[in-house]
């Protein structure tokens, strides 16, 4: 039999995550105090994380220890096998190899453990008791719920309403991990309670739901606000995918041509693309893909700006590609896409041309993600099926041009508790939907008096 599978064994799991600010050809610009303009100081942020991560939001050493009670619960699941996906070649009649690095295979079933252990991990050490947190789709919820509980931290979660109705199995997971789970906006914060006085019928946002948990943590000193992905400290805690990518591709001989994931936030896509990004930087010639939603088209069609990272402008001014920070994305069922913003670095390595980014309607994700099932098994989530939309075009491509190109992506997460999803499409309840241009500007005039970066 041909090999399918790629393991690595516990002892080559890596010990280290990376930073690659420490690589990058150009400086990142700073995120900014909306009071001042100036670069936010460390102590500007201590309200809201624990000073053991902010040292690592700001860091550029190129190497980040990770620490053993991190690396003793990251071996419940870690490492992740590496899969080569031959049916979907077969039924596609594609010459390219196809492999998929499989973060469904954590106990919430996606890859949002990798940072939510570490993240709860930190606070644990710094004396912090309750963590507040956002969650669109329910999958970082669910990962924060049961980090907390490995480390015996009380967690509640904003879930963007629209989630909180369409994926009830997410949140009966959070309660399942002990976490408190609140649809959002909600009466418990005075950001909700704004927005339900402009909108009583608000579907939510990832943005509002950021707000309400921010404001839920600064309320309270022994509490903290933890984000599943954006910020820098995040991607680095998410790198630990691509490296071991990197060393299973090894073992088999091969490099890939095209590295792809779905990009919301910037997490999933950030963990297995940053280290070829560093390969990239330094000669290797690999093509890097971010698949967004067309309903939320941040890289693709929002403008490199300083903005909020929330609606109620809470957070410092971010440098980032965005579609203002009031947006309110229409209710697609990949929730997890439905971000206004992109993480600085990826936006930055969208502008130095160090990666590409396109975007997919949901109908066309959808078909991709039936596609991938019947041929492959596993069901994936919404999010992940724009990375195999991806996945799809460019194995197409390599069939047009005759071309035996290695393609790997990061399968983020299955699509288990996601099946409304799956039975709006099959049903044929799924309309196609391209986000109009009027709606970007009106979003975008909010941020017309930020600073230019």
């Amino acid at each position: 039999m041909e090999q399918i599978k790629v393991f690595l064994d516990e002892s080559e799991m890596p010990r280290q995550w990376y930073n690659i600010l420490a690589d990058l050809p150009t400086p990142m610009r700073p995120p900014l105090h909306p009071a001042t303009g100036e670069p936010v100081k460390p102590e500007d942020l201590a309200p809201v994380f624990p000073m053991n991560l902010i040292e690592q939001e700001m860091s550029t050493d190129r190497w980040i220890e990770i620490p053993e009670p991190v690396l003793e619960k990251y071996a419940i699941w870690r490492p992740t096998p590496l899969y080569r996906a031959r049916n979907l070649e077969k039924a596609l009649g594609t010459p390219a190899k196809i492999f998929y690095k499989n973060e469904g295979v954590s106990p919430p079933g996606s890859h949002k453990p990798n940072t939510a252990v570490a993240q709860a991990y930190y606070n644990k050490i710094f004396g912090i008791k309750r963590l507040a947190t956002e969650t669109g789709a329910g999958q970082w919820g669910s990962a924060l719920s049961m980090a907390c509980q490995m480390f015996g931290l009380e967690c509640r979660v904003y879930m963007v309403k629209v989630s909180y109705n369409q994926k009830p199995y997410r949140r009966l997971m959070m309660q399942t991990w002990g976490a408190e789970c609140i649809p959002s906006p909600s009466n418990r914060t005075e950001a909700g309670r704004k927005i339900l006085a402009q909108d009583p019928d608000s579907p939510g946002s990832l943005g509002i739901a950021i707000s309400e948990a921010i404001e839920d943590a600064v309320g309270d000193p022994e509490a903290r606000y933890s984000l599943g992905s954006v910020l820098n400290h995040v991607l680095l805690h998410q790198t630990i995918i691509g490296l071991e990518a990197q060393k299973q591709m090894e073992k088999l001989g091969l490099y890939p041509d095209v590295v792809l994931g779905c990009a919301g936030g910037g997490s999933n896509f950030a963990g297995l693309c940053l280290p070829f990004v560093r390969d990239k930087i330094h000669g290797k010639d690999v093509t890097v893909v971010a698949a967004e939603p067309t309903s939320c088209p941040t890289l693709t069609r929002g403008p490199f700006r300083y903005d909020f990272g929330d609606t109620a402008m809470t957070t410092p001014l971010l440098p980032m590609h965005t579609l203002g920070h009031d947006f309110v994305p229409a209710p697609i069922h990949a929730g997890g896409l439905r971000y206004h913003g992109m993480a600085p670095i990826v936006s930055h390595l969208l502008e130095e041309r160090l990666i590409e980014a396109r975007a997919f309607d949901q109908i066309e994700t959808f078909t991709a993600g039936v596609q991938w099932a019947r041929a492959e098994g596993f069901i994936p989530a919404p999010e992940t099926t724009h990375a195999i939309a991806a996945v799809v075009q460019e194995a197409l491509r390599a069939k047009e041009e005759g071309k035996e190109k290695v393609i790997l992506f990061n399968w983020s997460g299955h699509g288990y508790v996601d099946l409304a999803s799956y039975d709006a499409f099959l049903s044929g309840k799924l309309t196609r939907y391209e986000l109009p241009d009027e709606e970007i500007q009106r979003a975008l005039a909010s941020t017309e008096a930020f600073p230019k970066p």
